[in-house]
């Protein structure tokens, strides 16, 4: 069961950083492929919200509501990391315990469950940043140079 909530947790996460880091690599100029897929619905969002409550709402680029979901993705799953880094001592306080008793290898054995998931979202994080990129372009052959 512990292995389960382990692979859960990493997944968890994992949907929500590689979500914002997609689309933020796909950004551009013009808030990227999400930014066109969410025009219209906004557009539809904003002529029902106007019809049912007569409120206007603002105009502003989509680019910027895109940037905005990036940015909520990114933080909420650093949020969920520093959650483990701040609750993994306190909730599992195995420093508190003799080391002949029954609760401290339970909560031993949690505390470093939630550590191992911690590195693991870390190493995660660090090796999608790692991983180079396929080059669309073809390298062209070096001309020799006559003298």
């Amino acid at each position: 069961m512990a292995f389960l909530s382990f692979v859960g947790r990493v997944l968890f996460v994992s949907v929500f950083v590689l979500s914002a880091w997609q689309e933020f690599n796909e950004f551009g100029v013009d808030g990227g492929s999400a930014a066109k897929a969410l025009s219209p619905k906004f557009n539809r969002f904003s002529k029902h919200f106007t019809t049912h409550t007569g409120f206007q709402v603002p105009a502003f680029e989509i680019k910027f509501l895109v940037a905005g979901a990036i940015a909520l993705k990114a933080l909420g799953s650093l949020l969920f990391i520093l959650h483990q880094l701040i609750a993994t001592p306190i909730l599992y306080d195995f420093y508190n315990y003799d080391m002949e008793k029954k609760e401290f290898l339970h909560l031993f054995i949690k505390f470093t469950q939630s550590l191992a998931l911690l590195g693991a979202l870390l190493f995660f994080i660090g090796m999608k940043n790692s991983v180079p990129r396929r080059s669309s372009t073809t390298k062209k052959a070096a001309k020799t140079k006559t003298t």
